[in-house]
C-alpha cells in the first residue's frame, strides 16, 4: 500500500526524523490558510500523487508571496499530472501539500527497503540526490552505496557512520546520520514498511540533515497490524477493479493484454502470462484467486476480469491443492449461467477432485472449452481469440 508524502512525512516525524513543517490542503483557501499559518517569506506548493517525478510534470513550485500560494494551489489543484511514473494518462490532483522552504546546500539520496535477495533491510545512499537514482545507477555506481542489516542483530552505529562517510558529511553531521538511520530502520520494522525512499535528504546552510521529500511503502500482507497505516489509504489513487478485488482477497492486477487470467497461486499465475505471451497473445490481468477461494469467490473473479473492456478471452488454470477444483467449476458455470460470457472461455483444472469438476463443466451445456494442460490451454485461447477477431 503506498501513501502521500505529507502522510509518510508524519510517520518519519513520529518516530523523530526532521521534516520540514508542512500542512495539506485540499482547496486553495486551505493552501493560502497554512501558507500563512507556516509563516516566513518561502513556501513549496507540492502536488500529491502517487508517483515520483511531480516536479517534472510542473507539480511542484516554489513561492516567495502568498499571491503566489494562492495561483499555484489554484493551477495545481485539480490538475490532470503527467510523469514518467503516472504513463500518460496522468494522475488527477485532488490534495496539495503546503511546506515551508528550506535552506538547501546540498542534496542526497537515501532509501532503505526489503530485500528479498539477502531477506535483510537494506540502505542505499549516494551523494547524488534529487536525480533520478536509475540513471545514476547506469552511470556512474561507484556512486551508490547499499549496506544490509542482518536482523539477528539489528542496526548498529556503524551502519549510520558508513553511510554517514559516503555521503561525505562531517563532524556533528555524522552523528545527526547515525541517529536518522537507527530511526529509520526502526520505523521500517516497526510499520512494516516495504520501502522508504528519501531524495533528497538534504544538508542546510546550518548544517542539520532534513527529509526534504518522502516515499513510503507498506506490506499489504501486514495491514492487520497497523490500521493506523489503514486510515491513510488513498482509493482515488488505486485502480477501481484493484481496490474491488480487494474486498474479496483477490490478488488482482490490471494489464493491458487480450486475455483474462485466472490462476491459483503467484507462480503459476506468473507461468500462465508467460505462456500467453509465448503463443503471441498478451495477458488482460494478473488474478490469483488463492489456494482456498470460495464459490462466490471465484464468480467475483470472473466480474473483475469482464469489468475489462480489453478482454476478448478468458483463460481459467486452476491446480486444485487445497483448492478443489470441482468448487472451481461451480463458481465458473454459476458465473457464465449469471454474466451471460459472451468471449471464449478456456479451462485446465488439475489436481483435488479433477474428475468431478471436468464433469461439473461438460455436463453444465456452456460453450466452455476444456483443456489437459497449460500448453495446451495457452494454445487453446490464443487460437480462439485470434479466430474471433
Amino acid at each position: 500500500m503506498n501513501i502521500h508524502e505529507y502522510q509518510a512525512k508524519a510517520v518519519l516525524k513520529e518516530f523523530g526524523a526532521p521534516v520540514p513543517r508542512g500542512a495539506v490542503a485540499f482547496s486553495v483557501g486551505e493552501a493560502v490558510k497554512a501558507a500563512e499559518e507556516l509563516g516566513g517569506a518561502l513556501w513549496v506548493v507540492k502536488a500529491q500523487i502517487h508517483a515520483g517525478g511531480r516536479g517534472k510534470g510542473g507539480g511542484v513550485k516554489v513561492v516567495k508571496s502568498i499571491d503566489e500560494v494562492r495561483a499555484q494551489a489554484d493551477a495545481i489543484l485539480g490538475m490532470t499530472l503527467v510523469t514518467p511514473q503516472t504513463g500518460p494518462a496522468g494522475k488527477k490532483v485532488g490534495r496539495i501539500y503546503i511546506e515551508e522552504g528550506c535552506d538547501i546546500e546540498r542534496e542526497l539520496y537515501l532509501s532503505a527497503l526489503v530485500d528479498r535477495a539477502t531477506s535483510r533491510v537494506a540502505f542505499i545512499a549516494s551523494t547524488e540526490g534529487g536525480m533520478d537514482i536509475e540513471e545514476v545507477a547506469a552511470k556512474t555506481p561507484e556512486k551508490i552505496l547499499t549496506i544490509t542489516i542482518d536482523p539477528a542483530s539489528g542496526y548498529s552505529g556503524f551502519h549510520g557512520r558508513n553511510i554517514a562517510f559516503a555521503l561525505g558529511l562531517k563532524g556533528g553531521q555524522v552523528k545527526q546520520c547515525v541517529k536518522l538511520i537507527g530511526t529509520l530502520y526502526k520505523m521500517l520494522v516497526e510499520k512494516d514498511a516495504s520501502l522508504l525512499e528519501i531524495n533528497p535528504l538534504v544538508v542546510t546552510g546550518a548544517g542539520d540533515l532534513i527529509c526534504l521529500d518522502a516515499k513510503m511503502n507498506f506490506d499489504s500482507n501486514a495491514l492487520y497490524r497497523h490500521p493506523d497505516i489503514v486510515e491513510l489509504r488513498d482509493l482515488s489513487e488505486e485502480d477501481p477493479a484493484e481496490v474491488e478485488a480487494s474486498k474479496f482477497d483477490i490478488n488482482y492486477v490490471k494489464l493491458d493484454g487480450a486475455i483474462g487470467c485466472m490462476v491459483n497461486g503467484a507462480g503459476l499465475a506468473m507461468a500462465t502470462m508467460d505462456i500467453i505471451k509465448l503463443y503471441g497473445s498478451s495477458p488482460a490481468n494478473f488474478l490469483d484467486v488463492g489456494g482456498g477461494a470460495t464459490k462466490e469467490q471465484v464468480m467475483n473473479a470472473f466480474k473483475l476480469i469482464l469489468s475489462d473492456d480489453n478482454v476478448q478471452g478468458i483463460l481459467v488454470n486452476i491446480f486444485g491443492g487445497i483448492m478443489r477444483c470441482d468448487i472451481v467449476a461451480e463458481g465458473i458455470v454459476a458465473a457464465a449461467k449469471e454474466m451471460d460470457i459472451s468471449v471464449p472461455l478456456v479451462v485446465r483444472l488439475e489436481g483435488t477432485n479433477v474428475d468431478l469438476g471436468k464433469k461439473i463443466l461438460n455436463e453444465s451445456g456452456l460453450a466452455i472449452l476444456s483443456a489437459d494442460n497449460l500448453d495446451d490451454a495457452a494454445r487453446k485461447i490464443v487460437a480462439q481469440v485470434k479466430e474471433a477477431a
